[in-house]
């Protein structure tokens, strides 16, 4: 059996899912559950990470400080991580955090911006915390680029590299390219995948990934995350012990947790619904589903256009004032038309 470590983000990347709006209770009964299932690491945040609580992506219920002391003293056995997106949190956030016990740093950057994470992950390695570096929107860029991209970020001082597919764009033959190439430009250095299930591929992708030598792999109970949600965790720790790895998980426990999850977290378990379909064919975020649905009503205009546009100019989390000028211009062609 080869070992793989799984992370557990429900507590981070869920919150997309309910506009950033877990509240404390809701945080430490999951939070206990998971430590009882012995899942290796809890991630808990804003669903963009520290410091990003605000109007413009959402604010939270609760302070980053609240959510990370709540999470801390329900932890006996699992390691809590925490993710950070540069131009949203800063060291002042990570240095708090540090106080508070997180294990796991994670710095976010686009999938061809690594050179943002230098000053962070810097940070991290001067204050002799441990930090993981993970390209974001990782279908834009070339197994190659990549490969390069996480070179230079464990020159920086990364512990772990790997790629997110953010917008659950790709197949198994992307995910085993891009890591293929990744494992062997960082060599010994620990390989990440985090999935996402717009065209529900995230547990295959995830087996491709660790067949492919990813030894980090992510996983939300109930698949909870933003738009179709995503790599469902309970559902890739026995599949991926099936195919030969050993994740240290234990299964029942880890099924309460789901079960948890589902009654306590979300109002329903994402589904892939045809906007989060279209969303992952464009390569399009996930977490503009809400806002393109909204904007695209008032405005009278096919959401599916939108995605397939915002698609076609590479749009990025971050860019959501994209959105309202997409709606306008397609919205204006269909007045003129």
């Amino acid at each position: 059996m080869k070992p793989v470590v799984i992370h557990d983000p429900t507590l981070r990347d869920g919150q997309h899912a309910v506009r950033h709006q877990l509240g404390l209770t809701a945080l430490r009964r999951y939070a206990e559950a998971a430590d009882a299932a012995r899942i290796p690491v809890v991630e808990v945040g804003h669903g963009n990470g520290l410091g990003a609580s605000s109007l413009q992506v959402g604010p939270a219920a609760a302070s980053d400080d609240e959510m990370l002391s709540t999470v801390r003293e329900a932890l006996r056995h699992s390691r809590m991580g925490t993710f950070m997106l540069p131009g949203w949190g800063t060291s002042d956030d990570l240095r708090r955090a540090i106080a508070h016990g997180i294990d796991v740093f994670r710095i976010g950057v686009h999938a061809t911006e690594t050179s943002l994470a230098e000053r962070h992950l810097g940070f991290l390695r001067d204050a002799g915390a441990e930090a993981h570096c993970v390209l974001m929107m990782s279908h834009m860029a070339s197994p190659e680029e990549l490969a390069e991209q996480a070179a230079q970020a464990v020159g920086y001082g990364a512990q772990a590299v790997g790629i997110m597919d953010s917008a659950g764009h790709f197949l198994p033959p992307d995910v085993t390219a891009r890591i293929s190439a990744i494992v062997e430009a960082v060599e010994t250095t620990p390989v990440i995948f985090h999935g996402h299930n717009n065209l529900g591929m995230a547990v295959a992708n995830s087996v491709a990934a660790a067949d492919a030598g990813a030894l980090i792999i992510d996983g939300c109970a109930r698949g909870f995350g933003a738009g179709a949600g995503n790599t469902q965790l309970e559902v890739l720790v026995p599949v991926l012990e099936r195919s030969g790895f050993a994740t240290g998980i234990d299964l029942y426990a880890l099924l309460d947790a789901a079960d948890l999850a589902e009654r306590e977290l979300m109002p329903a378990p994402p589904v892939t619904a045809s906007m989060s379909i279209v969303s992952g064919l464009a390569g399009v975020f996930s977490g503009f589903k809400h806002r393109v649905v909204e904007l695209s009503a008032a405005a009278a205009v096919d959401p599916r256009d939108v995605f397939f546009e915002l698609g076609r100019r590479q749009a990025i989390a971050g860019q959501e004032d994209l959105i309202v000028d997409v709606v306008a211009e397609l919205s204006g062609s269909k007045t003129d038309g």
